[in-house]
């Protein structure tokens, strides 16, 4: 695979309704999408709603690949409401999904972050969806896009070195080996 740079897009997207509301994370196309964000060299951050969900889709659709962070269980499920088109079937790089194959458990993505970048998250799902019931577009945009920028920063890690790092429950930290040559990225972000 030789992908083009620019045609790299991260993302990330936020609910309107909690899975307990909606019977259970059986459910979660029932979730709604309050907003995404995406990044790439090409168009920078974008930020979507509901009423845009159109074009956010087109945009994945336009990539070489797309990367995120549990996207294939959740992002694209809460999106399955909106677009009949199997985004799981596009060029996906979920880092979730990744790590879970290397260490046979899921991590947090804010555990891969302060870990390996030294940086948190800042805030969490149920916050968002109290921002979005509140109408502070404001603070739920800035909370997802640190979540891209997140993503995407454990992106380009994994890529020049070859490594993410997590926190053990005992808080020692421990490497989880990357390989992503594959991807035709390697040194080149």
């Amino acid at each position: 695979m030789n992908l083009r740079p620019e045609k790299v897009v991260v993302f990330d997207l936020e609910t309107q309704r909690l899975a307990d509301e909606v019977g259970g994370w059986k459910n979660i196309s029932k979730m709604g999408l309050s907003l995404g964000v995406t990044h790439s060299p090409e168009h920078g951050f974008l930020t979507f709603t509901e009423s845009n969900v159109n074009d956010l889709i087109a945009l994945l659709k336009e990539a070489d690949l797309i990367v995120g962070f549990n996207q294939m269980r959740f992002d694209y499920e809460v999106l399955s409401a909106y677009s009949e088109e199997n985004l799981r079937a596009l060029p996906n790089l979920d880092i979730l999904l990744e790590v879970n194959n290397i260490l046979g458990f899921r991590l947090k993505l804010d555990n891969l972050a302060e870990a390996t970048l030294r940086k948190s998250k800042s805030g969490h799902g149920i916050q968002a969806v109290d921002w979005f019931r509140a109408g502070r577009m404001d603070l739920l945009e800035k909370y997802c896009r640190d979540d891209v920028e997140i993503t995407r920063d454990l992106f380009h890690f994994g890529i020049q070195n070859r490594y993410l790092l997590f926190r053990s429950k005992n808080g020692t930290s421990s490497r989880i080996p990357i390989n992503w040559d594959h991807l035709g990225l390697v040194n080149s972000q």
